[in-house]
């Protein structure tokens, strides 16, 4: 029965920790802009504001598509938890792990991130259909 729901679990997990990176992607252009996510960056001390903060909103989204379709998801579980660090280091780990303002959110997206990017995503995973399994890959000579 276990090996019947992996797939499905999976799949939403995938679902779930996407489209939550997504909506944040989305919402450093179309609400905040990239002018008002520059300058929060800069409040908080991130180094190259300028840069990080396109950077920071295509990661989000990419990655979110990324985690939702199952493709690359080592690659993009790995930057997407880095970037949850970088929050937890520059916005939220002076407020503690719960109450306002905590880490306890992000610390789980960074988490999410590499379970799920880690797992081989399941059957429906598009590597999965793709042939990119991992462990299954040819080596290239």
């Amino acid at each position: 029965m276990v090996d019947q729901a992996r797939p499905v679990v999976l799949l939403l997990a995938r679902i779930a920790v996407g489209v939550i990176f997504l909506v944040h992607g989305y919402q450093k252009f179309a609400t905040m802009g990239i002018a008002g996510t520059t300058k929060f960056f800069e409040s908080v001390g991130i180094p190259l504001a300028g840069l990080a903060a396109p950077a920071v909103a295509v990661l989000e989204i990419a990655g979110g598509l990324a985690l939702i379709l199952g493709v690359a998801l080592p690659v993009a579980g790995a930057l997407l938890a880095l970037d949850m660090i970088g929050a937890i280091v520059f916005v939220h780990g002076a407020n503690g792990l719960a109450g306002e303002g905590g880490y306890e959110f992000v610390l789980a997206l960074a988490a999410a991130s590499l379970a799920v990017g880690f797992t081989g995503g399941g059957a429906f995973a598009l590597d999965r259909a793709l042939g990119r399994r991992r462990g299954t890959a040819p080596a290239i000579a």
